[in-house]
């Protein structure tokens, strides 16, 4: 029988892993909050997410995508018990390389410790912590992921609901990772994973870069000028508080770990390639055929 892979949470990322799962033989089950109204890949089983218990006894891999509250993770508040006893083989957790905290543009890689300083990455500590005391009954991946980017989540989109902003900010880099290879990563870590341990994952693109320059490439594929170019001191006025503690925070995140362990290169290695992708994906539409 195909090993059976348990999705918590059917959304952006969640969908690009169960797609890629299936590709690679496993059969997958993903639960949503509202399955009447997901519309999931041939072969791809929708559940409630409070229906689950029968999905967990026969799953061999699990894969927890949906991001901590203030009570804790969602799917161990629920399910931990449930989850303690059942004979889950692999468990992959997706967290946030927000963990790291503020390192002044300084590197990090796999073995640094996290510094997290919004409460929000805190949290994200405090779950990887809770599913990290699984590992003497399974194998736990926790994939610390860079911003998130793909088809329909782009800078193609902001340009194109004329959103977009070309903040400068000299020195202060970000680290990206297309969905895709998201999806490739997990899959990978789940046909490499051992009996039980836990391993630290960098999913992050090979080239941290300013949000301004992708503005200006993602500009430059549509055939249309970038907009002006706003200093952060000008901009900051205007931004809400999740934005400004975006830009708080400053680290160029390593990756060669990640992917010497996983024997992958990532498809898109920088924002780059990403946007290349995510274009052709969407038929080579420009902004001025779109309008």
């Amino acid at each position: 029988m195909a090993a059976t892979l348990l999705v918590f949470g059917f959304g952006y990322s969640g969908r690009a892993v169960a797609k890629a799962a299936l590709g690679a033989g496993f059969a997958v089950v993903a639960t949503s909050r509202e399955p009447g109204r997901v519309a999931a890949e041939e072969g791809v089983e929708i559940i409630h997410f409070e229906d689950a218990e029968e999905a967990i006894l026969e799953a061999s891999h699990l894969l927890a995508t949906a991001a901590p509250g203030e009570r804790g993770d969602p799917v161990l508040q629920r399910y931990g018990a449930q989850i303690a006893v059942s004979s889950v083989g692999w468990m992959g957790y997706l967290s946030t390389t927000g963990v790291y905290g503020n390192r002044d543009g300084g590197w990090v890689d796999e073995d640094s410790e996290p510094a997290p300083v919004s409460d929000r990455a805190k949290r994200r500590v405090e779950a990887e912590k809770a599913w990290a005391e699984f590992e003497g009954q399974a194998a736990v991946d926790v994939f610390r992921l860079a911003g998130i980017y793909g088809p329909g989540r782009s800078m193609f989109d902001d340009l194109r609901e004329g959103t977009a902003r070309r903040v400068k900010k000299p020195g202060h880099l970000f680290g990206r990772i297309h969905r895709e290879d998201i999806a490739r990563g997990v899959v990978a870590a789940m046909k490499t994973a051992g009996n039980s341990g836990v391993r630290i994952f960098n999913f992050t693109d090979d080239e941290p870069a300013a949000s301004a320059d992708v503005v200006v490439e993602a500009a430059r594929l549509l055939g249309v000028a970038p907009p002006e170019a706003v200093a952060f001191e000008e901009a900051r006025a205007k931004m809400s508080p999740m934005g400004l503690s975006f830009w708080a925070e400053n680290r160029r995140v390593g990756n060669e770990k990640t992917k010497k362990a996983l024997g992958i290169e990532w498809k898109y290695p920088s924002y780059r390639e990403g946007l290349r992708g995510i274009l052709g994906e969407e038929g080579g539409q420009g902004l001025g055929e779109e309008l």
